[in-house]
């Protein structure tokens, strides 16, 4: 489960995917799948949450790494690269962004 606190030295991604209805539930189950079989293996990886909305047209990826360089290091591997191109497909856009944690609330 991801920690999400303002003192941690994780690297934070936050990946926004844009799809159709229709797309929806084939990208989430290749979206788990990737982390079930592959990424959370990674060496770096941390947690990960994933989240869709009501019209299912958008999902979010939550996820947590040690450092910058193992979340860029699992990306450049010839499987990561090779689920991305049908992520791609399933989907309009996606995109992963990198983020610091600045305050928390509870």
């Amino acid at each position: 489960m991801p920690k999400i606190a303002k003192d941690n030295s994780y690297q934070t991604v936050i990946t926004t995917f844009e799809m159709t209805p229709g797309t929806a539930q084939d990208l989430m189950d290749a979206l788990k799948d990737a982390y079930a079989a592959f990424i959370s293996k990674q060496p770096g990886f941390i947690a990960a949450g994933l989240h869709i909305n009501d019209a299912q047209t958008r999902i979010a990826n939550y996820s947590q790494w040690e450092r910058r360089e193992d979340f860029l290091a699992m990306l450049r591997t010839e499987e990561m690269r090779e689920r991305n191109r049908k992520i791609n497909e399933l989907c309009k856009t996606f995109e992963p962004v990198m983020y610091d944690v600045v305050e928390c609330f509870d």
